[in-house]
């Protein structure tokens, strides 16, 4: 089998068991299994939980050629649109990236990263929504292979400059970017808000999928679909009913009163000690067992550098 026809067949073997498709985006888009969708235009690469193929849309005329002048990795896929040369420019990814990531974000958020920097490098469009892209398995589109290897996110990084997003509390409402920038607030308000009564899984799932719509509506200019929003809500309430309970926290309230009392050796709040606000306190170790450097976490929660330093030492 060559290049050419291996590069296909894996793309065809990664669809999601039912993609969504369509043949002209007037028409609006429709659910079918992968076996009858792959006849369309259009159609979705990736499935809702896992990210196999980077797709970026670019709108030049010599879009199938250009990224090898903006001193880009070469795609594994391109799919022309014979009529003006544009292109979807098509990565596979070795691993796939996990969208909606159980308790920590710092895997995705790189992946976030290398993507959105790599979208600059092309030029892509960005407003692009991802969801759906140019169907390599049509004859309607000219379609070449290049890379015959599968990258890994290393290797995308290296043709990149990450610089510009090091450190950064929210990245591009872009690509992965929006997957990650709504998990940072869903788990943001979760850590507080699970503790409003300590609720059961199934309400707290129904509250974190509604807070989830809310921020995905509002937030974004091209929204996420549905099934993203699902996965990433339940990846939120998930962990943190199961890591969060009533008489967890009040242990470990328990056990910071015992050791200030060691301190204080008088039984008040020890000279000099700081008064916590717990729920803040929460919003700054999320934040902090993410990565995010203290001058981040201060402008994202509004509050002054040497707060974050104060809240920080209390991790330890």
């Amino acid at each position: 089998m060559n290049n050419s026809a291996q590069q296909l067949s894996l793309f065809e073997q990664r669809l999601p068991k039912k993609p969504y498709h369509t043949d002209e985006f007037a028409n609006g888009l429709a659910i079918a299994r992968a076996q009858n969708a792959i006849k369309s235009r259009y159609i979705q690469a990736n499935g809702p939980t896992h990210k196999y193929w980077l797709v970026f849309d670019v709108d030049k005329p010599n879009a199938s050629l250009d990224w090898y002048d903006s001193g880009a990795p070469a795609p594994n896929i391109v799919a022309t649109n014979r009529d003006n040369g544009h292109a979807h420019l098509i990565y596979g990814l070795e691993v796939s990236i996990r969208t909606a990531p159980d308790g920590r974000s710092a895997p995705l958020r790189y992946a976030a990263a290398v993507e959105s920097a790599l979208r600059e490098k092309l030029g892509a469009d960005i407003g692009y929504a991802g969801l759906i892209c140019k169907n390599p398995l049509n004859p309607h589109w000219q379609v070449s292979t290049w890379e015959p290897c599968l990258y890994n996110l290393d290797w995308l990084a290296d043709y990149v400059d990450l610089s510009a997003y090091s450190g950064r509390k929210r990245l591009p409402d872009y690509g992965l970017g929006r997957n990650c920038n709504l998990f940072d607030y869903l788990s943001t308000w979760a850590y507080k808000a699970i503790r409003q009564g300590w609720p059961e899984y199934e309400r707290w799932l129904e509250a974190c999928l509604t807070r989830a719509e809310g921020y995905n509506k509002k937030t974004f200019k091209e929204p996420l679909p549905q099934s993203e929003i699902k996965a990433t809500a339940k990846s939120v309430a998930r962990w943190t009913h199961k890591n969060f309970s009533a008489a967890g926290f009040s242990e470990w309230q328990a056990k910071q009163g015992a050791k200030g009392g060691k301190v204080s050796k008088g039984g008040g709040r020890p000279a000099g000690s700081v008064k916590v606000n717990w729920e803040l306190w929460e919003a700054v170790r999320n934040l902090k067992s993410q990565g995010y450097a203290h001058a981040a976490i201060a402008e994202d929660l509004k509050i002054s550098a040497s707060t974050v330093s104060k809240y920080a030492k209390i991790l330890k």
